[in-house]
């Protein structure tokens, strides 16, 4: 009896399951037939130019390859055990970690104070944000060679107004802070719009009932204002970390294609490109630059459990 019933059983919950089955393939195949073929072509580029050069490095990253590409062969972690004994990789990774933290306070406490300017002029608004806005449009080239010509120490604008004979590019312990100066002056507009946009999202009533209450001004942008910001100071953080780890274009164009005074503006990446292409070390290249994908990634992450864990205890 037991036999009989459970072959009656599996007689009905086969075809079910098959329907089932079939039933979902077809769910999918209607998905991918009315939106896949729109999004296909994205997929596989982006398989093509991310993740096939990812992979790819990866693999070279276990390898003595040269720029090549004969007589490769597998060293398995030789190339990082090197990497993580090379002087010249701390010190260009203490150039990159300095320098973010140099420019992203700068720019999060500029942007925020450029869109609160902007936010609550009366008057021409269209050319504040437009002025505030515009050096972010221009390429790293052009800054890198504006600010070079800024702060010559003959006929730099930069002494003339201050009134200084410094030296900038060719002084160690102002090298790194001219490249910080040009950074924020060209990034800043991006976190600018982005402040600009939660400022306005804001409710004002709640600045209405605050000013009843005999708030001033300065009141109200720290229990008001600030709070509201916090999840897109948050993000501006974020981004801002992840863009100066990575600083390249403007230090190098700025010195000339070098390194700066006593090695002072080598940063991670501008390392990483000379063992690359100077030395012809493409394997060793590959593993310092995974090195610096697995620094990203820890603060990506990082990141994300910090806002998780804020929203949860929100809830």
């Amino acid at each position: 009896m037991s036999s009989t019933t459970t072959t009656v059983a599996q007689g009905v919950l086969r075809p079910r399951a098959a329907t089932a089955a079939g039933s979902a393939r077809l769910r999918w195949g209607n998905r991918f037939q009315h939106g896949g073929w729109f999004v296909a072509p994205f997929f596989v580029l982006y398989g093509l130019f991310v993740i096939l050069p990812v992979v790819r490095g990866l693999y070279l990253s276990f390898t003595d390859a040269n720029i090549s590409g004969d007589h490769t062969s597998f060293v398995g972690l030789d190339n990082y055990r090197e990497a993580l004994k090379d002087d010249l990789v701390w010190d260009s990774l203490s150039h990159s970690v300095q320098f973010t933290l140099y420019v992203v306070p700068a720019i999060v406490v500029t942007a925020l104070l450029m869109a609160l300017v902007a936010h609550h002029t009366v008057h021409f608004k269209w050319l504040w944000r437009l002025c505030f806005f515009a050096p972010f449009l221009l390429p790293s080239a052009v800054i890198g060679n504006l600010w070079w010509w800024l702060f010559q120490p003959t006929n730099g604008m930069v002494n003339h107004v201050l009134g200084l004979d410094t030296p900038w590019l060719t002084q160690k312990s102002t090298a790194l802070l001219a490249v910080v100066v040009a950074t924020l002056w060209w990034t800043v507009g991006f976190s600018f719009l982005l402040y600009l946009a939660a400022l306005q999202n804001i409710p004002q009533h709640l600045y209405e009932a605050a000013e009843l209450d005999g708030a001033n001004a300065f009141q109200r942008l720290l229990h008001i204002t600030v709070p509201n910001l916090r999840n897109i100071t948050g993000l501006v953080i974020a981004l801002q970390i992840l863009a100066s780890l990575q600083v390249f274009d403007q230090a190098v164009v700025m010195y000339q294609f070098g390194p700066g005074p006593e090695e002072a503006t080598r940063t991670f990446v501008q390392y990483t490109l000379e063992q690359g292409f100077t030395s012809y070390r493409v394997g060793y290249a590959s593993a310092i630059s995974f090195i610096l994908f697995l620094i990203i990634a820890v603060v990506a992450l990082g990141r994300m459990w910090l806002l998780r864990n804020r929203e949860e205890g929100a809830r």
